[in-house]
């Protein structure tokens, strides 16, 4: 079963508080797994709004060519980033075996077992690593 990872940037890949100089910090932790264990990963921050797929694999360098696209349209309604996912899924692979890496809980079901939460202030950590390295080893 192919895996995919739904990536958000702000929040995961740096700090919501970030400034322009520690924006993407995070990433070495996330290319260090994905080396190891590669997955494709689909874009689902909302930079995908502001940004075409050239410019976001252009942020994301050591890992681009993992980049197989990002979300569609904005979801109005309880859970976008899920439904925005679900959307996704339901498209393209809906077998698919994936996880979410993100900081906004209130944006997926309290229930979301594919949901790795990344604190909003720090980002990716080493605990959102082993849970995604133990994920990615399964």
């Amino acid at each position: 079963m192919k895996k995919l990872l739904f990536l958000d940037f702000d929040g995961v890949l740096h700090s919501t508080f970030s400034s322009e100089e520690l924006l993407f910090n995070k990433l070495g932790l996330l290319v260090d797994i994905l080396q190891e264990k590669p997955c494709s990963i689909v874009i689902s921050s909302s930079w995908r709004f502001h940004h075409d797929l050239t410019s976001l694999k252009s942020y994301l360098q050591p890992i681009s060519m993992l980049i197989i696209g990002t979300t569609g349209d904005p979801f109005v309604g309880r859970f976008p980033r899920y439904n925005e996912i679900k959307d996704y899924l339901n498209k393209y692979n809906p077998f698919a075996d994936w996880r979410a890496l993100d900081d906004s809980f209130l944006e997926f079901p309290k229930s979301c077992p594919e949901l790795i939460l990344c604190h909003g202030k720090t980002g990716f950590s080493v605990t959102q690593k082993n849970t995604l390295s133990f994920w990615l080893n399964k």
